[in-house]
């Protein structure tokens, strides 16, 4: 499966560094809502959720298309059947440009094996690491990426916060939580060595500087005593 030209639809995060990437390899254009494709042979949506539908009926039927979108599912892209998915698993800023698609996971969608083909074929161009996933679990797949980036955001956050009301600097936590992933996630602190104590005097003083982080606390030190109890 090879591709002679494309053109990303969407000036966005997502599809700057695409179209910046892609441009290394293959004649590539950047549109936006006025869709000038050109004569691409690849059309790759990388536009909001809720115009994925829209913006794929606007394109004439011909060439492959795909949209980038961790949730919505293939049939947002009828009337094409020429068709796939491919969704970065990396978070994605404006100012660092496509570097930051390197070594990057992606999750492949297709309804065929050609269609499968393609979107590793552009993953190929992108230098991301493909793996299959099956349409229909998508939004427990896309639920688990949440999980893993923005819900690491919230948390980063509150502790942050926390910090801040010991007088203790923010920036500090970043080591840390670096280090953490470096590790592969092993779990340390009270929880594996079953120190409830230290824990319940950390609720109580969360419960007198920061009350509406206790619910967070108590959840997530539920999660990690399951963990513990599943090693």
């Amino acid at each position: 499966m090879e591709f002679t030209s494309a053109c990303v639809v969407g000036p966005g995060r997502v599809g700057t560094a695409f179209a910046a990437r892609l441009a290394e390899s293959l004649p590539t254009r950047l549109t936006g809502r006025e869709l000038e494709l050109g004569d691409a042979d690849l059309v790759v949506l990388c536009v909001p959720d809720r115009v994925v539908d829209e913006v794929a009926a606007a394109v004439p039927v011909g060439p492959w298309v795909a949209h980038t979108s961790g949730a919505r599912t293939l049939d947002a892209l009828d009337p094409h059947t020429r068709r796939f998915s491919l969704h970065p698993l990396q978070t994605i800023v404006r100012h660092r440009g496509p570097v930051q698609l390197d070594g990057a996971w992606a999750a492949v969608s297709g309804e065929r094996a050609e269609a499968l083909e393609a979107g590793f074929r552009l993953a190929s161009l992108l230098r991301l690491r493909p793996f299959a996933l099956d349409d229909e679990d998508r939004l427990v797949y896309h639920a688990g990426a949440v999980m893993a980036q923005a819900f690491l955001v919230a948390l980063h956050a509150a502790a942050a916060d926390l910090f801040e009301e010991a007088g203790a600097p923010p920036e500090a936590l970043l080591p840390l939580m670096r280090r953490t992933m470096e590790n592969d996630f092993e779990l340390t602190g009270p929880a594996t060595r079953g120190d409830w104590e230290t824990i319940e005097r950390h609720l109580e003083v969360i419960r007198e500087h920061r009350p509406d982080l206790e619910p967070m606390y108590r959840a997530l030190t539920e999660m990690t005593a399951a963990a513990v109890t599943a090693r």
